[in-house]
């Protein structure tokens, strides 16, 4: 490979790579942003909607409509596990981050990983023990979150309970995204999933009385710029990038920004929001980052040792 072909691949993949670091990270302060002043879900559901709806005329107008023309089962699939990433997993962080800091959330969310080892476990794979070493390291950093939430001591009870549920949701949508019949082609699938997330997200807070006024939403600048930015930042920017290193780097560097995007989550609450870290929230989200890590690597080492294995860990955007 030439020199200059060289470098501009580095420099590519070093601003995706930021892109999804940085951008995926920042969702949570966004969130928060958002939900301050604007209803929760009624956001959350046009913000995937309108994501949605763009990634899918993307993809007709480079491949027209054979890119949608799926099985019934694909179908079912896309849409299911849109159900549950969104409005099981998106919705309950959106809800929430009214009460809970987003460096907290973020922290509660970076445990995904550990409830998606569980679900395998569960399903009857065998699982190697540094991973499972891993996961009850994790959960210890769970507990040194909730512990002192659920006493008095830390967050909201009832939006670090919604948090749990959220990560639990999360990682159903990321287990099934990897046994079930999802249609072949990425974009496709996820612009289905965006609309049915999208759909269910807006339709469940419609039922809970959020109002739908979006024409009034700017007359709160802050929260209006925050939820243009979850459309063409979160959603679409941060997902192009996380497709094309997906294609052009090892899946092994890949998943370190599960690790990543929680560090940077905090720091930005910090930072912007002048949000407490309190020293339960250090030692809770160190332990948690640090099972992440320890996980991904030992799942790594397994898939070097054994290269037809499937991919062992599945981790996904909330954000």
């Amino acid at each position: 490979m030439a020199p200059e072909i060289a470098a501009r691949r580095r420099l590519k993949l070093t601003a995706a790579f930021a892109a999804v670091y940085l951008v995926w990270g920042s969702t949570y302060l966004a969130i928060r942003v958002v939900v301050a002043d604007l209803p929760p879900l009624v956001t959350a559901g046009t913000r995937f909607l309108i994501a949605g709806a763009i990634v899918a005329l993307v993809v007709l107008v480079r491949s027209g409509p054979i890119r949608f023309r799926l099985t019934r089962r694909q179908l079912a699939a896309a849409m299911l596990v849109g159900a549950a990433l969104l409005l099981g997993g998106n919705g309950l962080v959106v809800l929430a981050e009214q009460t809970v800091p987003s460096a907290f959330t973020a922290l509660m969310i970076a445990s995904t990983p550990l409830w998606v080892v569980v679900f395998r476990r569960v399903w009857g794979e065998r699982i190697a023990t540094g991973t499972l070493v891993g996961v009850v390291v994790g959960f210890v950093g769970v507990a040194c979150l909730v512990v002192p939430a659920w006493t008095g001591g830390g967050a909201d009870p009832l939006g670090v309970a919604l948090l749990l549920v959220a990560a639990l949701s999360w990682a159903s949508g990321s287990f099934l995204s990897s046994r079930a019949a999802m249609p072949p082609d990425p974009f496709a699938s996820t612009a289905i999933q965006m609309l049915t997330g999208g759909a269910l997200l807006l339709a469940v807070g419609l039922a809970r009385g959020e109002p739908f006024q979006p024409l009034t939403w700017a007359a709160s600048p802050d929260a209006f710029l925050a939820w243009l930015y979850l459309i063409f930042i979160g959603s679409l920017a941060g997902f192009t990038a996380y497709t094309w290193v997906l294609q052009h780097a090892p899946i092994s560097r890949v998943a370190t920004y599960a690790y990543v995007n929680p560090v940077v989550a905090v720091i930005l609450g910090v930072a912007i929001l002048g949000e407490v870290i309190t020293p339960a929230m250090l030692l809770g989200g160190a332990i948690i980052v640090a099972a992440v890590a320890l996980i991904i690597r030992n799942e790594t080492l397994q898939r070097r040792a054994q290269p037809t294995a499937p991919a062992m860990v599945t981790v996904e955007e909330i954000g």
